[in-house]
């Protein structure tokens, strides 16, 4: 029979040896609170970017995105512009006066600002001399007709040449045509207002001695006032006689009147190859004059137009252009660029409507880059006419 084996129970010397060689264990291992700790920062660091789920290991990558940019989708709509040019408020109606006859100043009665009626008796020349000159043509008149007279009756009994009855015939024409002469003459020493309207000159006073066509007066009509102003060649084709338009009159505080086209004048000026406009007032104000100044504001007739956001338009060496989408990748479209309507430019040539063209997000952009767009532009007015494409490319 074998000895059986006993086990030992340890000694205490035994159980304190053991003792420091367990702590040099335990020092060497972490605990579990902090090991639960280092597998849950595991488990996260693993799961899918999407939904929260632990990563297996077959999950595919995240796909790369493209370059973000923000588009616009072009479209031709009808376009009303409007326009504003400077101009001055002017008279239409107004009438010189001068001297038809020379002679001192008796009578002139009227002054600067003074209202006038039409048939009105405005200046008056002394006429004595015309007068003696009438008196004396009226005497020789009444010779002739009694020397024509004499001569028919002696023609009658054959005592008179037919030639000399044609000579006293002339006579008495030349005399009567020496009197309405003179009638004209005494006329023309009065002079009277043309239309009703106001006194704007006076350049004489009463007892001048004036010669003809000596300037006296200048009267003008109220009611004719217009606005007048210079229009480009380019703006031309797009406005006609009768449109609407108003003016805004910056000595009355800005206040907007409105008009029509009155006039388009046919000739252009060679200098700044612009044409005369004149709009008429619906109701001339109170306190407009002539000669201040004005703004015109013109609206042209609705057109189709192409029009983009004009931070979409770019520029470089070979000149303009814009970023447009194809299959998803950005390329460049050179265009040629028309009016300028507020934010937005019109595109003459180089798109079509139905085309997306990129807006916002041209920094590190090239020819073939593929792109993703975030939104749509609506867009929002962010250019000024003073915007420039190096100002463009630093906005948000």
């Amino acid at each position: 029979m074998s000895p059986s084996i006993r086990a030992r129970a340890p000694r205490p010397t035994d159980a304190r040896a053991a003792e420091p060689r367990r702590k040099r264990r335990c020092h060497g291992l972490l605990s579990p609170a902090l090991a639960c700790a280092v597998l849950l920062l595991l488990a996260g660091c693993q799961q899918q970017p999407g939904n929260g789920t632990a990563s297996d290991g077959d999950a595919p990558a995240t796909p790369r995105r493209g370059h973000l940019v923000t588009t616009f989708l072009t479209e031709r709509e009808p376009v009303s512009t409007q326009h504003e040019r400077p101009g001055t408020l002017r008279l239409r109606r107004l009438v010189r006066l001068h001297a038809q006859e020379e002679g001192r100043i008796e009578q002139l009665d009227v002054f600067e600002g003074d209202a006038v009626a039409e048939g009105q008796l405005l200046v008056r020349i002394a006429d004595d001399v015309l007068r003696a000159e009438l008196d004396k043509t009226r005497a020789t008149l009444d010779q002739k007709r009694l020397d024509l007279k004499r001569f028919q009756d002696l023609a009658a009994r054959n005592a008179a040449s037919q030639d000399d009855l044609a000579q006293a015939r002339t006579a008495v024409a030349l005399a009567e045509a020496d009197l309405r002469l003179l009638d004209i003459r005494l006329d023309d020493t009065r002079i009277t207002a043309p239309f009703a309207g106001i006194v704007t000159e006076r350049l004489a006073e009463p007892g001048d001695f004036v010669t003809k066509s000596t300037h006296l007066l200048t009267v003008a009509d109220p009611a004719s006032l217009v606005a007048e102003a210079y229009v480009s060649e380019l703006l031309l084709p797009h406005i006609a006689k009768g449109e609407p338009a108003r003016i805004r009159i910056d000595a009355l505080g800005g206040e907007l009147f409105d008009g029509h086209i009155l006039r388009i004048h046919p000739t252009l000026s060679e200098t700044n190859r612009q044409a005369r406009v004149e709009i008429r007032f619906e109701r001339i104000p109170d306190a407009a004059r002539a000669g201040q100044f004005v703004r015109a504001e013109l609206s042209t007739a609705a057109v189709a137009r192409l029009l983009v956001p004009f931070r979409a338009l770019r520029q470089d060496r070979d000149g303009q252009f814009v970023w447009v989408i194809r299959d998803g990748n950005a390329e460049r479209e050179r265009v040629r660029t028309g009016l300028r309507i507020a934010d937005q430019v019109e595109i003459l040539d180089g798109l079509e409507p139905g085309q997306r063209i990129i807006t916002r997000g041209f920094l590190g952009l090239a020819e073939g880059t593929a792109v993703e767009r975030v939104d749509d532009d609506a867009g929002p007015s962010l250019a000024t006419p003073e915007a420039t494409t190096e100002r463009l490319d630093n906005m948000p």
